[in-house]
């Protein structure tokens, strides 16, 4: 007994070796990219190998917001996201809901449709988006982006798996008690599968924050963008000012870290019980 401890302590010491080098090397551009929006362009020029400042500065931030309407990018991203990820969860929940407890006629063709959807690329459906976009008078808005991602087939397909797996006799009860669909929905499944809810929530958040390819069609004024699309015209426009693009790509990547901080709990759970299943 004694040896196979020792020899289990060996390997997850060697494994907790392995991930920490493997997490440093993973984090280091991050690192370096957010420190270098702390340089002047002349100590980023004279010392590339040098990983901290000579002298720490807020220039590059300064020149970002007077240069570019780096707060309007931000806000439009930021509503982008929000309205984006709230509906996915609802849509997605609600209709995974439907899917899982109840029965109906053309119930598993449905769902083999919507299964089928995840295996388009998105690629194939930009000409037929841009042309829908056009006819509902809402290019060059922000609407452009927020209609088509309102729901979404992959958060549909997790919801209803994890659905699928609340006990029957739950809802039965609760259809006993008098409760009506609408409010199973709300007070009994919502509840029960939070670790679903911050999984699909964080996939979406990112995936809208840092989407270049749909503003970049439905967009052409310069306030409307986006952060991803406006941070690339920033950059190409500024190519020498390589401090203020490193701190216009470091106020882009910290929401993301922000919300993966704190819904990290959430996610892991549920990542974990769906590798389970």
């Amino acid at each position: 007994m004694k040896k196979k401890k020792s020899e289990y302590k060996k390997h997850h010491v060697i494994i907790l070796i392995f991930l920490t080098i493997f997490s440093l090397i993973m984090m280091y551009p991050m690192a370096w990219m957010l420190v270098t929006s702390f340089k002047t362009n002349a100590d980023i020029r004279a010392n590339r190998t040098k990983f901290l400042p000579t002298e720490w500065t807020l220039e590059g931030y300064r020149t970002a917001f007077a240069k570019a309407p780096i707060g309007q990018w931000f806000l439009n991203s930021m509503l982008v996201v929000i309205c984006i990820t709230v509906a996915v969860i609802f849509t997605s929940t609600l209709i995974g809901f439907v899917f899982a407890k109840y029965e109906f006629k053309g119930k598993k063709v449905l769902f083999a449709i919507l299964l089928a959807t995840m295996m388009v690329p998105p690629q194939v459906t930009m000409i037929p988006r841009y042309l829908m976009i056009q006819e509902m008078h809402l290019f060059n808005t922000i609407g452009a982006l927020i209609v088509p991602g309102l729901v979404s087939a992959f958060s549909i397909y997790m919801a209803r798996q994890f659905i699928a797996d609340l006990p029957d006799s739950i809802c039965e009860a609760a259809k006993m008690d008098g409760a009506g669909p609408f409010r199973i929905y709300w007070s009994i499944v919502l509840p029960n599968i939070k670790p679903a809810i911050g999984s699909i929530g964080i996939f979406t958040a990112m995936m809208n924050w840092n989407d270049y390819l749909n503003p970049l069609l439905m967009l052409n004024d310069m306030e409307k963008m986006t952060l991803p699309l406006g941070l690339v015209i920033f950059d190409t426009q500024r190519v020498s000012d390589m401090s203020a693009t490193m701190a216009a790509a470091s106020m882009m990547m910290m929401p993301m870290i922000i919300i993966f901080v704190l819904f990290q709990k959430q996610f892991i759970k549920g990542m974990t019980l769906s590798g389970i299943k």
